[in-house]
């Protein structure tokens, strides 16, 4: 880090702290995450300044004789890190089993990095993580979306005494590549009927968005009253 810093070296770190903000926004903002392209163009510019400020403020002479108070400018930076621990938790999400926003979370952390390194100076570092980065971000969904995940979803059948049993409809869910981990039955003895609710695995490269061929099979059986077929939706 430079001891004396020329308004055209501020420009240049200043720039490429936007520019990276900038990048790293539209790769996020483009798929619909909540950090987009003005949230991580603010979080990169605010750490470039707070570290230009610290090299501003880093003393050119040592301490005095007469004094007992030295400023440690690094704890700015340190600072600048652990606030963006509570934005970035703010980021993630929970419903149900799923926890949305890590990636989103991640990448503010990562391009609050990116601000510290331009802001410090260290442009070629900056430079270099950019693109590390942004590969990891455009280049990696692709690959990751061809990796088999285990999905969830939940069945639930209301039928009659006459409906295809319980150990039926398992090995008919097991037929199609489907398995279950738990079902619960409810008996309604008062019109005869029960409810089946079964928690379904299976895995898949993305999230199903077409209701499976066996659940239409078991909607047109006799004594089937009524199925819900409820998947849960994967995100990061």
């Amino acid at each position: 880090m430079p001891l004396h810093l020329a308004w055209v070296d501020i420009l240049i770190r200043i720039v490429c702290a936007l520019g990276a903000g900038l990048l790293i926004g539209f790769n996020r903002g483009e798929h619909g995450r909540p950090a987009g392209l003005r949230t991580t163009t603010l979080v990169s510019l605010a750490a470039c300044l707070a570290m230009i400020q610290a090299n501003v403020l880093l003393p050119v002479a040592g301490k005095a004789s007469d004094s007992f108070v030295t400023l440690d400018l690094m704890r700015l930076p340190l600072g600048i890190l652990s606030g963006m621990g509570f934005i970035g938790a703010g980021a993630i999400l929970r419903r149900g089993n799923l926890l949305i926003g890590v990636t989103t979370a991640a990448t503010l952390w990562f391009v609050t990095v990116l601000g510290l390194c331009f802001g410090g100076g260290q442009i070629a570092l900056g430079l270099a993580g950019l693109a590390v980065g942004f590969l990891v971000l455009a280049g990696l969904r692709r690959f990751e979306l061809k990796i088999k995940q285990d999905r969830r979803g939940t069945l639930t059948i209301l039928s009659a005494a006459d409906a295809p049993s319980d150990a039926e409809i398992r090995s008919g869910l097991s037929a199609a590549g489907y398995r279950t981990s738990s079902c619960a039955i409810t008996y309604r003895p008062g019109d005869a009927m029960q409810e089946l609710r079964c928690n379904v695995h299976w895995r898949s490269t993305s999230p199903e968005t077409e209701t499976p061929a066996f659940v239409g099979i078991l909607a047109r059986r006799a004594g089937v009253i009524s199925i819900a077929w409820t998947p849960e939706a994967a995100a990061s």
